[in-house]
């Protein structure tokens, strides 16, 4: 009896701890400069989930168990995040940011062995580093590329298109996107309201996305498994360089210890949810 309670622990301790994940993970459909696909890989679960999605009927039931609480978690991170990003980034922006730069930069240990775990050599390396600058770069300019669009089904058709591919591609923010094309404040109005004309064609988009990439993804893991990390990872530190903060017009000594506070924060989480991921896995 005590080992059956002691199973029945670890498995309700695994699951919430992969509903705290899928929040993260949904933060990433909300958040501006954060990915989902790359908070998958830093959470270990970025293999499985392109792996499923391209065989959707291998291990189907132990599957969909094992990702009902990252979905359950993702919705409930897209919702609340939905009500409390516009007032948290357009009040505290400077300080929420450093929390997430800390929590992304606890999590790179983890995200450093796990690409190794296959082997690591110069060519691996030279991945990391072009990724990383093409990134940067990409990033950087990636607000030229885009200017203000009409808000109708297809365009949010393309949204869906452009979340879809935060989760396929790593290090990749849809939001960032949208922000740039105008289209972010009425995506969480949207959500918020649980409007359907904005939610749906979002949906569809993401879906169509999703099956049609995933396969490529997947055989591409099954090929060059350390190269493709190292080109995540790459993406990841360039992706976290672009959200941390610059302007601190009118900051106190208050404001700039509460962006140290909320960094060491945010290191120690991502530290946590690391070990518990290697402990669990």
């Amino acid at each position: 009896m005590e080992n059956s309670g002691e199973k029945a622990v670890t498995n309700w301790k695994d699951w919430f701890l992969r509903f705290v994940k899928g929040m993260f993970i949904g933060s990433g459909f909300i958040l501006p400069g954060v990915s989902g696909g790359a908070l998958a890989a830093i959470f270990g679960i970025y293999e499985r989930i392109i792996n499923f999605l391209a065989h959707i009927t291998k291990n189907f039931k132990e599957n969909v168990l094992f990702f009902i609480p990252v979905g359950l978690g993702g919705i409930t991170g897209v919702f609340l995040l939905s009500f409390a990003v516009s007032f948290l980034l357009g009040t505290y922006e400077t300080i929420i940011l450093w929390f997430f730069v800390g929590c992304i930069i606890g999590t790179v240990p983890q995200l450093w062995k796990e690409a190794g775990k296959k082997g690591r050599d110069n060519k691996d390396l030279v991945i990391l580093v072009l990724s990383f600058v093409l990134g940067t770069i990409f990033l950087w300019k990636g607000a030229g590329l885009f200017s203000e669009v009409p808000q109708n089904f297809g365009t949010w058709l393309i949204a869906g298109v452009l979340i879809a591919l935060g989760i396929i591609v790593p290090g990749l923010s849809p939001s960032n996107f949208l922000v740039y094309m105008g289209m972010y404040k009425a995506m969480s109005d949207g959500i918020k309201t649980l409007d359907f004309g904005v939610i749906l064609p979002i949906g569809i988009g993401a879906v169509i996305t999703v099956l049609s990439l995933s396969k490529v993804m997947d055989y591409i893991f099954s090929k060059a498994y350390s190269q493709l990390f190292h080109f995540i990872m790459g993406v990841v530190f360039a992706s976290t360089i672009m959200i941390i903060p610059t302007n601190y017009t009118g900051f106190t000594m208050g404001n700039y210890l509460a962006c140290f506070a909320l960094c060491l924060a945010g290191i120690a989480l991502g530290a946590w949810m690391s070990r518990l991921e290697e402990q669990y896995k």
